[in-house]
């Protein structure tokens, strides 16, 4: 297969997941408004490493390999994949936000 189609493909396909994923959560919350009855499904708020799928520790933050400094690191990530070191003026870091939403980021 041309390797543009299945770039395409594969981005669409994590797209419709994401897209899947959101309307999952806001239908749980409808739930969890409605009569209470389902309030602490999953003991937490899903997080930005939950819905990125990105491994998690003891504290919940994401076990990710910082490509900026080459280093594994134990990071919280906000719900759009942003994780908390991320420093917007630095291209290692735009290239890292870019892997967790596309979901090639380095983990340990």
């Amino acid at each position: 297969m041309d390797e543009g189609i299945e770039r395409a493909l594969r981005r669409g396909l994590r797209r419709a997941g994401r897209e899947f994923e959101s309307a999952k959560r806001a239908y749980r919350s409808g739930l969890e408004d409605g009569d209470g009855a389902e309030s602490d499904r999953s003991g937490t708020d899903r997080t930005g490493a939950d819905r990125f799928d990105l491994p998690t520790d003891a504290d919940g933050n994401a076990r990710i390999v910082c490509r900026r400094h080459a280093e594994t690191r134990a990071v919280p990530v906000a719900e759009d994949g942003t994780p908390a070191c991320f420093d917007a003026d630095h291209p290692d870091c735009a290239g890292c936000l870019e892997d967790v939403r596309e979901d090639r980021i380095e983990t340990w």
